[in-house]
């Protein structure tokens, strides 16, 4: 979905900044990006060399006195990819487990992510993992809207659950879900299951989507059905935020 909408909204010749903030580190993968680009993109979470010099901190140290405040209006522009109208910025994730103190990493990724949000004249699209995070309090209310892609399964429909609650902790009322993978006729009980969230659309299990995984490929140049679909959930995201 992330994918989608990033190519969708650089063919209308908005300036668009797309966020990885997924452990995986896939976006790039699914935005159609050549491996050769990919593969010089370091996440910022694994840029040891800057996160000590913003934050005045080594990486995983214990106890270091630390910047809570390290400039990032410069990484947008420095530490991303272009292709296709679109800029990708890899984040990465700050293992927790065994690696020491992560606060410098943390803070550097929250500065930038506000930033990003609050700062920024782009359309921006973070893609990440199930959870809120990278947002603070007011990070997250400088968003337009959160989407929970859903999947048929109550595992995924608990996440969902969690995620909103999240969400309006936060201060967003914006949520919305797009359901995917979805066989033909489980659309209505998953309606029933996810009735806490207006939901925009949804895309049909595609061996498509397998395809364009393996081959490295966009969907959004493989699947002009995809394409469609991504278009209506976007129409009806904007209508839902013009009435806010």
């Amino acid at each position: 979905m992330s994918s989608l909408l990033c190519h969708l909204y650089a063919q209308e010749g908005r300036r668009v900044l797309a966020v990885d903030a997924d452990p995986d580190a896939n976006l790039g993968t699914a935005l159609g990006f050549p491996h050769e680009i990919l593969e010089t993109l370091k996440p910022i979470s694994e840029e040891r060399k800057l996160i000590k010099e913003r934050t005045g901190a080594e990486p995983g140290t214990i106890g270091a006195i630390f910047s809570l405040n390290p400039q990032v209006d410069d990484i947008p522009d420095t530490y991303v990819a272009s292709h296709k109208g679109i800029k990708l910025l890899r984040m990465g994730s700050v293992t927790q487990g065994g690696s020491g103190c992560a606060c410098p990493e943390n803070t550097l990724l929250k500065n930038l992510l506000q930033h990003i949000v609050l700062e920024r004249d782009e359309t921006v699209i973070v893609d990440m993992e199930a959870g809120l995070e990278h947002f603070g309090r007011g990070t997250a209310t400088g968003v337009d809207a959160f989407i929970v892609v859903v999947e048929p399964g109550r595992r995924s429909f608990e996440t969902a659950h969690s995620v909103v609650k999240l969400a309006h902790d936060l201060g967003v009322e914006d949520v919305y879900a797009v359901v995917n993978k979805v066989h033909e006729g489980q659309l209505a009980e998953i309606q029933r299951q996810i009735d806490f969230l207006p939901i925009l659309g949804h895309f049909p299990y595609d061996g498509k989507v397998v395809e364009a995984d393996l081959s490295g490929q966009s969907l959004f140049d493989l699947s002009p059905v995809f394409v469609e679909r991504a278009k209506s959930i976007k129409s009806q995201l904007e209508k839902y935020l013009n009435r806010s």
